[in-house]
């Protein structure tokens, strides 16, 4: 492509992925709510012959964990391979409205920025893909398979009525997905420096130990439990998971919570209580992280009058995308875009491509950067749009393309 094609598409791209990503953004889709935004996506992609099916999971009459949840199933085609673009409408709460410099949900631009909620996690990346798709479908009716959507609601918050149950129902039926970008904010110091190509996994605990609440004066009749406790947190602070390897750093295990006490100094409390999480590499298990956690705590609890009992939750393995046509998709459209090397990472937290990778898809995350996500202020420069747009679309075209 030439220096001036490529300028007047990426002012093009700019332009419409502008204008889309503030119509989103002006939607206060707190998780797990949508408020209209998916709507949005079918009116732009139907009539270029996206088949569109809403999936709705969870209790319509509930307002907690479980409500119900809006996610989108696009297709354009019905031949392999299918390239599907991922995200979510959904955003995280804003805070106070009155730290803004902007109302969160009235996005502006301003000094080079897209302020607002959603404008780097993941609004613009949703309206950029959007707009790829648009893009390529127009220059190519005919493509090679499929080009395919999966947009939730639910990714912010508890995630078990969205992309998990999603592609439940698409494994069900044998529809399978070949290669999946998900739009997530994963550059770092400039667009496109930064591809995801896989995560690291989520094991996180609710450990109680329970004691005998009594009096601070005769400990003798009491039984402290975080006095028990004490031992075996030293330990986990100490102890060596893993080594990692030269995709994953080693696993960790950080406390996030500690709860114990009855708000008097001088009482013993019966139970404490510690919450904590593993984000784990490929080099260990489940089950090996669950075994070595008990068996630390037996060493300390066998012969103890205080108890303990975890409650365990799983909220995804790890998973990797090795070097291979998406992978090297994405690298060749960033580099013709932005003119840099982009580097594969694994770090940061957990996204739903955790719930993707399973059914044997190669998965990687390639967005806006990550600066300012889930943050008061929170802003994208407005120049990456159109930008990234136009990744998204040499990606198509790498992959769809003879």
């Amino acid at each position: 492509m030439s220096a001036n094609n490529q300028s007047d598409n990426t002012t093009q791209h700019q332009q419409a992925t502008l204008e889309l990503s503030i119509d989103l953004m002006r939607r206060d889709s707190v998780t797990p709510h949508d408020k209209g935004a998916q709507d949005v996506l079918v009116e732009r992609l139907s009539p270029l012959g996206f088949d569109s099916e809403f999936m709705y999971f969870g209790d319509k009459q509930a307002t907690g964990l479980n409500a119900e949840v809006k996610n989108l199933w696009l297709r354009r085609g019905t031949k392999e391979p299918v390239i599907c673009f991922a995200g979510h409408t959904d955003v995280v709460p804003t805070g106070n409205p009155d730290n803004w410099k902007v109302p969160p949900f009235e996005p502006t631009v301003k000094d080079g920025y897209l302020w607002g909620r959603g404008a780097a996690d993941m609004k613009t990346g949703i309206a950029a893909f959007t707009v790829a798709a648009e893009s390529f479908v127009k220059k190519h009716p005919d493509h090679n398979g499929s080009i395919a959507m999966l947009i939730t609601s639910d990714e912010e918050g508890p995630s078990i009525n969205g992309t998990v149950k999603v592609i439940e129902a698409l494994e069900a039926r044998n529809e399978k997905i070949t290669y999946c970008l998900v739009g997530e904010p994963s550059s770092t110091d400039t667009l496109g420096d930064i591809i995801k190509n896989g995560r690291r996994g989520s094991l996180g605990g609710i450990l109680t130990v329970t004691g005998k609440q009594g009096h601070v004066a005769y400990p003798h009749l009491a039984v402290n439990p975080i006095h028990a406790l004490l031992p075996a947190l030293t330990e986990f602070e100490s102890a060596v998971w893993d080594e990692g390897n030269d995709h994953f750093p080693a696993t960790t295990m950080q406390i996030s919570n500690i709860n114990g006490g009855t708000g008097a100094n001088n009482v013993i409390p019966e139970s404490v209580e510690v919450v904590f999480n593993f984000r784990f590499s490929t080099e260990t298990t489940e089950e090996e992280l669950r075994a070595k956690t008990h068996e630390i705590l037996d060493k300390y609890f066998d012969n103890s009058a205080a108890t303990y009992d975890i409650q365990w939750k799983l909220s995804g393995n790890p998973f990797l995308t090795a070097e291979g046509k998406l992978v090297d998709a994405c690298k060749i459209a960033v580099k013709e875009v932005t003119d840099i090397d982009t580097q594969l990472s694994t770090s940061g937290g957990t996204s739903d491509g955790r719930f993707i990778a399973p059914t044997g898809a190669q998965v990687v995350e390639l967005g806006v950067r990550n600066a300012t996500i889930h943050q008061v202020d929170e802003k994208v420069e407005v120049d990456d749009l159109g930008k990234l747009a136009q990744i998204y679309e040499r990606m198509l075209e790498e992959l769809l393309l003879d």
